[in-house]
């Protein structure tokens, strides 16, 4: 994928959170949490992705201590242009490598792990628990 638009995993991931994001846009801290990234690499990163014009980075208006994150335009038109090399690397690297059967067992397999690690989010979606 770098080599067909220029952005990394890293940015893919950053791009990605906040394109999902309302608004576009994250408190700092969120979209570390949101990308379970340490803080102070999220902060280098996003120094990075700014100076290429990809994010902005603001005054947190209700926070004077934190800074929201934005998806710039040019940010997003490159997100944009990256979906597609960024889902044929995965079907190269990942679907086209596992059968019919082995799809299934995978999603049994995240069913469990989400379970696991949300189970709140489980059992408000009508999701059944495993014991």
């Amino acid at each position: 994928m770098l080599q067909e638009t220029n952005l990394s995993p890293a940015d893919y991931q950053v791009l990605l959170a906040l394109r999902e994001a309302d608004g576009m846009r994250l408190r700092s801290s969120e979209l570390a949490a949101t990308i379970d990234w340490e803080r102070s690499r999220l902060s280098h990163h996003l120094g990075r992705m700014e100076r290429r014009g990809l994010i902005r980075r603001d005054e947190c208006a209700t926070d004077s201590r934190g800074a929201e994150v934005s998806l710039t335009e040019d940010g997003a038109g490159v997100f944009r242009r990256s979906t597609a090399p960024h889902m044929r690397a995965i079907k190269t690297h990942f679907a086209d490598a596992l059968t019919p059967e082995q799809f299934e067992a995978l999603a049994d397999i995240l069913q469990a792990l989400q379970h696991h690690l949300h189970p709140e989010s489980t059992v408000a979606s009508g999701g059944e628990g495993r014991s």
